[in-house]
């Protein structure tokens, strides 16, 4: 028997014909998603309650925002991190708090491990990146021993809560259409339980958790997402009075926060 859990949260991502979402700077990403994953993150663990002294396999571990978190709480006798991008594991690698984690390239469909390798396996806001969820997940399964715990946490990103949704809307207002990761589709609750369930794991278990995020400013918000390669790519084919045009009409949504409040995003869950 194998366990598995399975927890859907939300996020940004977008589609645009012809681009392509890519993280390949760790200190950009750190600073736009790694709060995110740590805030979701820690909800995730409150919830999945693993054990410590668990052998883990950190799929998709970019740069080791949710590694880090693992090492700080979970106790682990051993993290091996896998992600696809050099810089992302350079970053990793340079996080003194993420012992005992190692850090190796590698292929989430494809994962450099015998089976039953590990106590536990996780994707922490990956699942939709991965070209073929199906052979992810079952790659998960087979290097995890029987008895032990597969899981994933993944935005809605179908569900139209992202933390990046107020540009998101301003955009397509524009006529624009932000890219898509391209397995956007297994972020539905749904489709999460029959790809867990499709690779013969047991047990399978969901929930769903909001996480909010608050900003010193509307520019720090800003700034900050333009740091994600999807809302930046849609940028950068912008005239400068255009992307002018898409600051302001973000703001003026925004501005629907009470006077003298900070900036807060709200990511909610199905």
């Amino acid at each position: 028997m194998r366990a598995l859990v399975v927890l859907v949260a939300l996020q940004q991502k977008v589609n645009m014909a012809g681009l392509q979402i890519r993280f390949e700077d760790g200190a950009s990403y750190e600073r736009m998603m790694g709060t995110w994953s740590r805030l979701t993150g820690d909800i995730f663990l409150d919830w999945l309650a693993p054990r410590s002294g668990l052998r883990w396999v950190d799929v998709g571990c970019g740069n080791g925002a949710f590694t880090e978190l693992l090492a700080k709480r979970c106790v682990p006798s051993e993290i091996k991190g896998i992600d696809p991008s050099d810089a992302q594991l350079s970053f990793a690698r340079g996080r003194p708090s993420a012992r005992p984690a190692t850090f190796q390239k590698g292929d989430a469909m494809a994962l450099p491990f015998p089976e039953n390798s590990f106590d536990a396996a996780v994707m922490a806001l990956v699942i939709f990146f991965v070209p073929d969820p199906v052979k992810g997940v079952a790659e998960m399964a087979r290097v995890v021993r029987p008895g032990g715990i597969v899981s994933a946490y993944a935005w809605d990103v179908t569900g139209g809560g992202l933390p990046a949704a107020q540009i998101q809307v301003e955009m397509r207002a524009m006529g624009l259409s932000p890219p898509l990761p391209p397995s956007f589709e297994a972020s539905r609750l749904e489709s999460l339980r029959d790809l867990w369930r499709g690779a013969g794991l047991d047990a399978v278990e969901t929930t769903a958790i909001n996480v909010q995020r608050t900003f010193a400013s509307f520019d720090e918000f800003w700034d900050i997402n333009l740091l994600g390669a999807s809302i930046a790519a849609v940028v950068a084919t912008l005239s400068p009075y255009d992307a002018e045009v898409l600051k302001n009409r973000v703001r003026a949504r925004m501005r629907r926060t009470p006077p003298g409040a900070s900036p807060t995003v709200h990511a909610p869950t199905r």
